[in-house]
C-alpha cells in the first residue's frame, strides 16, 4: 500500500508525498516549494523521489518543481495544455501514468485553470484534484467559466463514495463557514464544521477528505438540491434552475463572502 502524507508549504498548502516503502521511491503532487520536499528526503536516506505530478501552471504548485528535478533526476509530468516547467511527459484526458506501482486516470477538469487535470486511482480510490475541489467547497474560476467547472465537478462527483479527495489548501474551515450560511438548516454540514474547527484549533490537517462527505455538505456538489436553489435565488443574473446556473451564483456569492 502507499503511504500518503501532507508536507505544509506557504500558508496554506500541501504537497502530497507518496511514498513506496519496499522500494524507498517516492512522489509529490505539486511542489510549488522544493524545500518541504528535500527537507523529507534529507530526514529519510535511502529514498528516491522518482516523479513529480503537476495538476496546474500556478506558481504554488509548480514553483519548487525545477530545483527539485535538477536535485534528483525526478520525472515531471503534468497537463499537456499549460506551461509546466521541466515537464518530461504531457498529459490528456483520459490517459493514464504509472506512478510508484500505481495506473494514475488523467481527467479533465477546466475550471480554475483552463488546462488543469486530475489524478485518480481506482484501486485505492485517490483522488489528487489540485485546485478544482476542495473539501467544502471549489477552486475560484480564474480562466474557466462556471459551465466548465461545473461539469468538472460532476465528473469528480461521480466517482465512488469513498474516494479520498486530496486538494493542495488548508481552505477547510472558512469553505464550510460559507457552506453553512447557504445551508443553515443541514445537519451534517453544522456537524462536520464543528468537527473542522476544532481540528484546526488543534493545528490538525482536515484533508483528505471524500467524495461520499462533499456530496453531502459540499454546496458545489448540490446545485440540483432544492434548498441550494432557494438559498441562491435572487443572486446574481441567473435565468434559469438549471445546476450550471446555480452553480454561477453559488461561486459569485462565495467570491463575494
Amino acid at each position: 500500500m502507499i503511504q500518503i502524507d501532507a508536507l505544509p508549504a506557504f500558508n496554506d498548502n500541501y504537497i502530497w508525498l507518496l511514498q513506496e516503502p519496499d522500494s524507498k521511491r517516492c512522489a509529490v503532487v505539486d511542489p510549488g516549494d522544493a524545500e518541504p520536499v528535500l527537507a523529507w528526503l534529507e530526514a529519510h536516506p535511502g529514498w528516491q523521489l522518482s516523479d513529480i505530478l503537476i495538476t496546474h501552471h500556478h506558481f504554488d504548485h509548480v514553483g519548487g518543481v525545477e530545483k527539485l528535478k535538477n536535485a534528483t533526476g525526478a520525472r515531471v509530468a503534468g497537463p499537456a495544455a499549460e506551461k509546466i516547467p521541466a515537464r518530461d511527459v504531457d498529459l490528456h484526458d483520459n490517459d493514464a501514468i504509472e506512478v510508484l506501482g500505481l495506473r494514475l486516470d488523467v481527467l479533465a477538469v477546466p475550471g480554475h485553470t483552463l488546462g488543469h487535470i486530475a489524478y485518480h486511482h481506482a484501486g485505492q480510490n485517490l483522488l489528487f484534484c489540485g485546485d478544482t475541489l476542495f473539501a467544502g467547497g471549489c477552486g475560484r474560476l480564474f480562466e474557466g467559466t462556471p459551465q466548465q467547472m461545473h461539469q468538472s465537478l460532476s465528473r469528480l462527483a461521480a466517482l465512488p463514495a469513498d474516494t479520498r479527495v486530496y486538494c493542495t489548501h488548508e481552505y477547510t474551515l472558512s469553505n464550510l463557514r460559507f457552506a453553512h450560511a447557504v445551508e443553515p438548516d443541514n445537519l451534517l454540514l453544522g456537524e462536520r464544521l464543528t468537527q473542522v474547527a476544532s481540528w484546526r484549533e488543534e493545528g490538525r490537517i482536515s484533508l483528505p477528505s471524500n467524495i461520499g462527505l462533499e456530496l453531502a455538505t459540499n454546496p458545489f456538489l448540490r446545485t440540483g438540491e432544492p434548498t441550494i436553489i432557494a438559498a441562491t435565488k435572487g443572486r446574481g443574473d441567473r435565468q434559469t434552475n438549471e445546476p450550471s446556473d446555480v452553480f454561477a451564483s453559488l461561486r459569485a456569492w462565495k467570491d463575494n463572502f
